[in-house]
């Protein structure tokens, strides 16, 4: 990738520079993972792109709201050569019922989607598993989830 003027890239080359420098940052060994900024990233992508408004971040249980009402918990997950897993971050309070519906993006590790895919809350109690040691339900966005029928794929929706 050749220099531009920062102002002057776009949201996925500025992502693609921070995925080059943590990867050199790495190799030097000054961090120990790839992630970040991950979360805030797919938040905004995905409000972008279904029309919703974020929520504050003391907002328990979800991330946005459509012009309805409906509630988003919004994840996701940056897979890399290194770590191929799908397992969306902790689930918390999953019986509290939070959220409506959960947003998820899967990104390879240069931040292009793999996966856009809306669940709603009761499926991901169907296909999530409960880890006492993290005190939260996990998910994997992989296999029969994303092959169920009440599952929604929204990646035409996004415009990167």
């Amino acid at each position: 990738m050749g220099y531009k003027h920062l102002p002057d890239m776009t949201e996925t080359e500025l992502l693609q520079l921070q995925a080059s420098v943590i990867d050199e940052l790495k190799a030097r060994g000054v961090v120990r993972t790839k992630n970040n900024p991950l979360g805030d990233y797919t938040e905004w992508l995905v409000a972008k792109a279904l029309g919703l408004e974020l929520a504050t971040n003391s907002a328990a249980g979800y991330d946005a709201t459509d012009a309805d009402g409906v509630r988003y918990q919004i994840k996701g997950r940056r897979i890399t050569p290194e770590n191929q897993s799908r397992q969306l971050s902790a689930i918390r309070n999953l019986d509290k019922n939070d959220f409506d519906l959960l947003a998820a993006v899967v990104f390879d590790e240069k931040y292009s989607i793999i996966d856009a895919v809306i669940i709603p809350h009761e499926l991901v109690g169907e296909y999530a598993s409960y880890r006492k040691h993290v005190n939260a339900h996990v998910l994997h966005l992989r296999g029969a989830i994303l092959e169920d029928s009440r599952v929604r794929d929204f990646r035409d929706r996004i415009s990167i």
